[in-house]
């Protein structure tokens, strides 16, 4: 197997995406979803542009997500009615219940993609993951 970080990177995350779509399926969310109930979880009634800049993607793919989840029962829109930007997206019950039935699911997951670690190690992979992560947003920032 090819040893760059890229690749390893790669690899690890379709094999965590591989392992939890049928957990997807099973609770009824469809990909990305799930960050969408858990950002409405923690934060509550938001708008579909808050979670586009959180998420850092386009607008128009939040707005199709979301429309799939109210669909669902997932979430309510609450507001203008004419303009989906400036209505306020809350999680309904339904939504809540799948979500925890999907962090449930993930810490499984996690469990097994971290079996052997000890929790020093744990602790460090996270850090390095987050660092990365800064690293990589930083560098984007400087661009213009």
């Amino acid at each position: 197997m090819e040893k760059t970080f890229h690749m390893l990177l790669y690899r690890a995350f379709h094999a965590q995406r591989g392992a939890l779509r049928p957990c997807l399926a099973e609770v009824g969310l469809g990909t990305g979803q799930p960050k969408l109930l858990g950002y409405l979880s923690q934060h509550g009634p938001s708008r579909q542009r808050q979670l586009a800049d959180y998420f850092e993607i386009d607008p128009a793919a939040v707005c199709r997500m979301l429309d799939s989840l109210e669909k669902g029962g997932f979430v309510t829109r609450c507001g203008d009615g004419r303009d989906k930007r400036r209505e306020r997206i809350e999680i309904t019950p339904a939504g809540r219940n799948a979500y925890d039935a999907w962090r449930n699911c993930c810490r499984t997951i996690e469990e097994r993609m971290l079996e052997g670690f000890t929790p020093e190690e744990r602790e460090r992979f996270a850090g390095y993951l987050s660092r990365a992560y800064r690293n990589l947003k930083t560098a984007g920032e400087g661009r213009s």
